[in-house]
């Protein structure tokens, strides 16, 4: 991720939480609590659990105690969200590397759930401050705070809603575990299955084992059955011909052309290619009497 686009992200889940502060009616009172903010008057804040305690200091000596704390998720509802966390590929790989999606409330909103509280009312807090009213400045400077806090690490709003990064981290991999693990067990029995079925087909199809029939060897090439005439086939022999026996014929080589074959040579080919052709018709003739 840039470091542009990390900005981004965290500038968009600060401004959620300061938006809902914004909202106040009163402006004046927010103000202060935004000067009380910048001038460091917050001296410490710290986590609980779920719950925030802070250190303000007020015009008194002795710092005023904040405590601010959002209605937790149970477990139940904290397993409905990491379940559908870890459907969805993108969530899993940005959390699991420490980001934050930006669309992260989706995945709360399908549940029935809202990170975000939806009014300051929605927001537990108090202050050991003499003012009865709720925000406070002292309230009003820790609001501020958590929103630097949310920019710097997002994860935070996740453990006011009783999860921290850690918890989630580990509960995704895990998930992602027991399905990779529920995945194996399928293909392993889908294998299984298939190697029974071919093993069934194996025996199905079985050939004929050779104990079935007896060979014996002493008359494996006898055959007492008489032959089909189409089966007969009489090759004429081999041996010299008349032609070979009467040998080349003398005649004179040609004047014109005395780097050629003699005209004995030419009427010898000639007579052969007559012989095998008058050959050949005499056995077609004979094959079919």
């Amino acid at each position: 991720m840039s470091q542009e686009t990390l900005q981004a992200s965290r500038e968009w889940w600060s401004q959620r939480w300061l938006d809902l502060l914004d909202s106040y009616r009163f402006k004046k009172r927010l103000e202060r609590a935004r000067n009380y903010s910048r001038q460091g008057n917050v001296l410490s804040i710290e986590f609980k659990g779920a719950k925030v305690l802070a250190k303000v200091q007020g015009s008194e000596v002795e710092p005023y105690k904040v405590s601010l704390f959002l209605d937790a998720f149970s477990d139940e509802e904290w397993g409905y969200v990491i379940e559908t966390m870890s459907h969805k590929s993108v969530f899993s790989a940005k959390l699991l590397a420490g980001e934050m999606p930006q669309n992260i409330e989706d995945v709360f909103t399908s549940n029935g759930l809202s990170l975000f509280p939806f009014t300051l009312g929605d927001v537990h807090s108090k202050c050991s401050c003499p003012d009865k009213a709720v925000p406070c400045k002292h309230i009003g400077a820790v609001y501020y705070q958590l929103g630097d806090r949310f920019s710097e690490d997002p994860f935070v709003l996740f453990q006011l809603r009783g999860r921290t990064r850690e918890q989630i981290i580990s509960d995704l991999r895990n998930l992602r575990s027991s399905k990779l693990v529920e995945k194996l067990v399928e293909k392993l029995a889908e294998k299984s299955e298939e190697t029974t079925s071919k093993q069934e087909q194996t025996e199905v199809q079985k050939p004929i084992s050779e104990h079935q029939f007896s060979l014996k060897s002493d008359n494996f090439w006898q055959y007492n059955e008489p032959l089909e005439s189409s089966l007969v086939v009489i090759s004429p022999s081999v041996g010299e011909t008349v032609l070979d026996v009467l040998g080349k014929i003398p005649l004179a080589k040609d004047e014109e052309n005395l780097v050629s074959s003699s005209a004995g040579d030419v009427t010898m080919n000639y007579l052969q290619s007559v012989y095998k052709d008058v050959s050949q018709k005499a056995f077609l003739a004979a094959m079919k009497n």
